[in-house]
């Protein structure tokens, strides 16, 4: 992709609209992804002091529908808290929040503290069950563009409409004036359905690339850094070794090849010590510290990148 030059024009034109119109800008951050990014920690085990309101911190979360659905990706921007996991839903009017809640949660409060000063927003979308690869599909979404069963509208589509929603609104914060969201970062938590199958495992490296990307163009900047998650497995089924994703392995191996291919990307690999709360899911201590260490990945990547640029 060629949009350097597209890109830092953008930047430009921003960055002078800031500083002529005192419009307050924000570091924005994608979360994506299948069911570990939605978000299966209990809001009621949060320790009392971090169960709060997050008040330098706005999300939009995009109400998921179905394959086939359609288009959604309705939401309000609302200070970040918990309750953004499984269950939530908005009608654009306003948000229902669950009882549980995901990475989002403590990536928002760790980022703000490690970009001190700055205004942190965060868009997620993010769909159980959800495959990259068409042939792992199934009944619970794909986020390939080029799914086309029935209508042919999929989980890029319901994407694409929680982007064109958020960006809509021009005073995220409701303070009267407007903001100037700077897409920072992509974190992405994803591929145990892709890991059922031995064909879609394989070619894992290849999906993730070109799914990046293609998020990475639409929030017009193409070295976005880009943070992972590695799946993991409870060890609670029936394929060998009790393994729940029989090709897991495999895919765990082509995370790592992205991430050595890509140097604006890194990958979480702490997963691995989460205890779970069923076959599928983290606990809430696993959620807890997933959005933290995205966070600190993040940070990372920011850190080189702005370190490259200099030199």
């Amino acid at each position: 992709m060629k949009l350097g030059r597209t890109v830092r024009n953008s930047f430009l034109l921003v960055l002078i609209l800031v500083l002529t119109t005192g419009a307050k800008e924000y570091k924005l951050y994608f979360l994506g992804g299948q069911s570990n990014m939605e978000g299966h920690g209990k809001v009621e085990e949060i320790p009392q002091a971090l169960n709060k309101v997050v008040k330098n911190v706005m999300i939009f979360a995009g109400n998921t529908a179905k394959d086939g659905a359609p288009v959604d990706g309705r939401g309000i921007w609302a200070r970040l808290r918990p309750g953004f996991g499984a269950g939530f839903h908005s009608d654009g009017k306003k948000n229902y929040y669950s009882n549980q809640f995901g990475p989002e949660f403590t990536f928002g409060i760790e980022i703000a503290k490690l970009f001190r000063g700055k205004n942190i927003a965060i868009i997620k979308y993010s769909r159980g069950g959800s495959s990259i690869d068409i042939r792992a599909a199934g009944v619970f979404g794909c986020w390939d563009p080029d799914y086309n069963k029935g209508n042919g509208i999929n989980q890029y589509d319901h994407f694409l409409a929680t982007l064109r929603n958020a960006f809509s609104v021009k005073d995220i914060d409701g303070d009267g004036e407007e903001d100037v969201l700077i897409p920072s970062g992509i974190v992405w938590m994803q591929g145990e359905s892709d890991a059922n199958l031995l064909r879609t495992a394989v070619v894992y490296k290849k999906n993730l690339k070109r799914l990046m990307d293609l998020i990475r163009a639409a929030l017009r900047v193409d070295d976005l850094p880009v943070v992972i998650g590695r799946i993991s497995d409870s060890h609670t089924g029936k394929n060998d070794c009790n393994k729940v994703w029989k090709y897991g392995d495999i895919v765990r191996a082509e995370q790592e090849n992205f991430v050595k291919s890509d140097v604006n990307a890194a990958i979480v690999r702490t997963t691995d010590n989460y205890k779970y709360s069923d076959h599928w899911h983290y606990d809430t201590a696993g959620y807890l510290d997933l959005g933290k260490q995205f966070a600190n990945a993040m940070y990372e990547l920011e850190k080189n990148k702005i370190k490259g640029v200099l030199k």
